[in-house]
């Protein structure tokens, strides 16, 4: 995900320190990594330099100077352009639980016993999602964000169960390789 497009869609909103966008990512962004300060003000330093925001002043509110930020035109037109742009659906999916699987069988290892461990974390983390999504008070932004994951997940435990059912011929393709 582009930190720097996040952040300009933030401040399509209106002029904002660092720390309310910082703020206001991690509250419409729930299930995302937060993010952390410096990458925000890094970020921010370079939408500046590149001319697609600006610095609109500073303030201090009785506390320490903060410099308020805000997009320009050149930022949005940016923001439209990527918002506008199709997400292109990856050519290759790397996927370290398959990977996992293959070294399993390559150093003598138990890739089943791999995958139901595997499957046990996911099944845990699928629990988490939906005490979060079903919370009383959850907002739609949250129920979404980890309704994503859960398909996700979902997707990875449909693939882990054929894998299962495969292993008998992975390890002989892969033994013979």
């Amino acid at each position: 995900m582009s930190t720097r497009h996040l952040l300009l869609g933030l401040l399509a909103g209106g002029p904002s320190h660092g720390y309310d966008l910082k703020r206001r990512h991690d509250e419409r962004f729930p299930q995302a990594r937060p993010l952390a300060y410096g990458q925000v003000y890094t970020t921010l330093q370079r939408l500046v330099r590149d001319g697609l925001a600006e610095v609109e002043g500073t303030d201090s509110d009785g506390g320490p100077e903060r410099t308020m930020y805000r997009s320009t035109d050149g930022g949005a037109r940016e923001l439209a352009k990527w918002a506008g742009e199709i997400a292109p659906p990856a050519p290759f999916v790397t996927n370290e639980i398959f990977a996992k699987v293959v070294v399993a069988i390559l150093s003598g290892g138990d890739p089943e016993a791999y995958l139901r461990a595997q499957r046990a974390a996911h099944m845990e983390r699928m629990r988490e999602l939906t005490a979060v999504k079903t919370a009383p008070g959850a907002d739609l932004a949250t129920v979404l964000s980890a309704d994503y994951a859960l398909n996700h997940l979902d997707a990875d435990l449909r693939w882990m169960t054929t894998t299962a059912a495969r292993l008998t011929t992975l390890t002989a393709e892969v033994d013979a390789a």
